[in-house]
């Protein structure tokens, strides 16, 4: 979903993202998916000069990922670099996350409410490009609550 660089997109994006998933039969994600959406198009929004870009994309099972797009090549800390789990290396963190936060700053509760409710997160660059397609991506992932008893290995709901 192309964003252009107006107020109202955020919005616009939130609505959105809440049909879609009400369509799919995934309304228990909807809060919480609008919310961390709303940060990221946020950030888009205040922190580049241009239009961004919302993406919504099934992942195996009952899990969606959320991914949002800008101009701006930077990715901030955390989503810059992998999460070290379970001593293993992700290309993206999960739940909790592990970056400082600056309580008396004037930013960066966005991103801290991502990576504090997201089941996984993270970002890349892609680079500037010469006509306008590199910039960064962000995302984030939830799972519904079925697939994660299924993970952990409680009984599936139902």
């Amino acid at each position: 979903m192309h964003l252009p660089r107006d107020p109202r997109a955020v919005g616009v994006a939130r609505r959105t993202l809440r049909a879609v998933l009400g369509g799919y039969g995934l309304r228990e994600l909807a809060d919480t998916a609008e919310l961390l959406a709303s940060e990221l198009v946020t950030n888009a929004q205040r922190h580049t000069g241009g239009a961004s870009l919302m993406r919504l994309s099934g992942v195996e099972g009952e899990r969606v990922r959320v991914g949002v797009w800008d101009t701006d090549p930077v990715v901030p800390p955390p989503f810059d670099r992998p999460q070290r789990r379970g001593g293993e290396w992700r290309g993206g963190g999960q739940r909790g996350g592990s970056a400082p936060f600056d309580p008396g700053g004037e930013g960066g509760r966005g991103l801290l409410l991502v990576r504090t409710w997201a089941d996984r997160w993270g970002g890349y660059a892609l680079g500037e490009a010469p006509f306008g397609a590199g910039g960064k991506l962000l995302w984030f992932e939830l799972a519904a609550q079925q697939e994660k008893e299924g993970r952990d290995g409680g009984p599936p709901a139902g």
